[in-house]
């Protein structure tokens, strides 16, 4: 394990005033998604789309790592250099979905068991060699009755620290994503209590699997009650009680949190990462992001109607918007701008 390659990478991850940008859907659900805005799914429509994001002029100044499918990993600029050339030379480092997906858990109906760890140190390597500096793993965590179950919980975090520690022999920084579903209608405080739940499940198989922390990322959801529930907190509350529990239950140790979005509004994505970074608080890590729709969902529309420039534009504004709230420096106003 190459320490200190692991905690460079990391670093500059969650480098001031940068994050990163999820662009790792799956094909089916990029194809889903370019469907949904009336064009047609090919190979070739998912790179265009993907490789007019990262021409983009100035976004390496907000940033900092882009996660990419196994799909487009493979794929080409339209000059002709593949996609981890590309993002390098600006400086963006090329990350990696290696994760196969959420599957049934057995004996435990409704609920999901992420898959990939079969022949993921021969894909580690072959990703290294292309380019790829870092790798994300995604654990679905469901909040209903009986639910998640402790089967659910320790089978994911054994799974996230495996994962976490192939990847670092293999010089990749993992980025560890235990998701706590937005979906359902429990409250804010049930969130508060599961996501309490994952992370010191995950961060205890961490420890045990000699996970190198400092060489590592998190990517956690934000404490907020269920899409369904009509009691809602404010963007204040969920500030508060997202820094609460993740101080409580992350190692300070690790240098940053990169939040996912989840389905949050563009708008409360940005502002609740602006608020937790104006707290008169010295947190132990950087409090960072690591979205896809929050970052691209309006960027997609504009291209798929014809204005590849214009998305580039609007991709932009979202990426400088959650700049400004790494540093809390985000105003509602700039929005209009």
């Amino acid at each position: 394990m190459d320490t200190r390659l692991l905690e460079k990478t990391a670093s500059d991850l969650v480098a001031a005033g940068k994050g990163i940008l999820a662009a790792d859907e799956s094909n089916g659900t990029m194809s889903s998604r370019l469907e949904a805005v009336g064009v047609s799914a090919t190979s070739e429509t998912r790179r265009s789309y993907r490789t007019n994001l990262f021409s983009t002029k100035g976004y390496e100044d907000s940033i900092s790592g882009v996660i990419l499918f196994d799909e487009t990993i493979r794929q080409e600029m339209d000059d002709g250099r593949s996609v981890p050339e590309a993002l390098s030379a600006i400086g963006v480092h090329p990350g990696i979905k290696v994760d196969t997906g959420a599957k049934d858990l057995a004996n435990n109906s409704g609920e999901k068991i992420t898959e990939g760890l079969d022949g993921l140190r021969d894909r580690c390597k072959e990703y290294f060699s292309m380019g790829a500096r870092f790798a994300k793993w995604r654990a679905v965590i469901k909040i209903d009755d009986g639910m998640p179950s402790k089967a659910c919980i320790s089978t994911n975090a054994h799974a996230l620290a495996r994962y976490a520690s192939i990847c670092q022999e293999q010089g990749l920084v993992p980025i560890i994503e235990p998701e706590v579903l937005m979906a359902g209608n429990h409250s804010a405080q049930t969130c508060y209590d599961v996501t309490a739940e994952i992370l010191d499940a995950t961060f205890e198989e961490c420890r045990i699997q000699g996970v190198h922390l400092p060489g590592a990322l998190l990517k956690p959801n934000m404490i907020i009650a269920g899409s369904f529930n009509s009691n809602q907190i404010t963007r204040e509350e969920v500030a508060n009680m997202t820094v609460d529990c993740l101080t409580r239950h992350v190692p300070h140790e690790l240098p940053g949190i990169v939040f996912l979005s989840g389905g949050q509004s563009d708008e409360d994505a940005t502002a609740h990462l602006n608020l937790m970074n104006s707290m008169d608080t010295l947190h132990p890590w950087q409090l960072s992001y690591s979205y896809g729709r929050a970052l691209l969902a309006n960027a997609l529309k504009t291209w798929a109607e014809g204005n590849p420039e214009k998305s580039q534009s609007v991709f932009l504004h979202r990426a400088n918007m959650n700049s400004l709230a790494r540093t809390g420096d985000w105003k509602i106003d700039l929005e209009s701008v």
